[in-house]
């Protein structure tokens, strides 16, 4: 599960992270290394598992406060669950600045990112859609 500090209105809402989805364990593995390689610190990369979005979304669907249907928070954590549900892992990443987040996203979709939404204290702006990736999810695109 992710720190408070990750949260907002009861939700994840990683301010200054990104969040990077994969269609599985060995791409997000290989997307950790390449944000090694680029200098991200191995404490500024959190994994989390199918098994950990999911259970983290479904508390989070749970205990949702109503200012978190304002935004687009929830409607994310829903398609984080759905992702999870589709066996997809993810890797929350503390950025510096936008240009390390968009270096990242590149860097990350060139070994198999699905999508990335640079998490900003009103805006969470997508990196990487659907849809424009070299390889789609077995189920379809799907969108967040």
């Amino acid at each position: 599960m992710y720190s408070s500090d990750l949260q907002a209105y009861g939700v994840f809402k990683p301010v200054g992270h990104i969040v990077v989805s994969f269609p599985n364990a060995a791409l997000a593995e290989q997307g950790y290394s390449a944000l090694q390689d680029m200098g991200i610190a191995p404490e500024d990369i959190r994994p989390y598992t199918d098994r950990e979005m999911l259970e983290q979304a479904e508390a989070d669907i749970e205990r949702a406060t109503p200012l978190a249907s304002l935004g687009v928070e929830l409607t994310k954590i829903k398609a984080h669950r759905e992702l999870a549900q589709r066996g997809y892992h993810w890797l929350v990443v503390h950025i510096a600045n936008d240009a390390q987040a968009r270096k990242a996203a590149d860097t990350l979709q060139a070994v198999g990112a699905q999508s990335a939404q640079l998490y900003g204290r009103f805006i969470i702006e997508e990196l990487i859609t659907y849809g424009k990736q070299p390889q789609q999810s077995p189920g379809g695109p799907l969108e967040i």
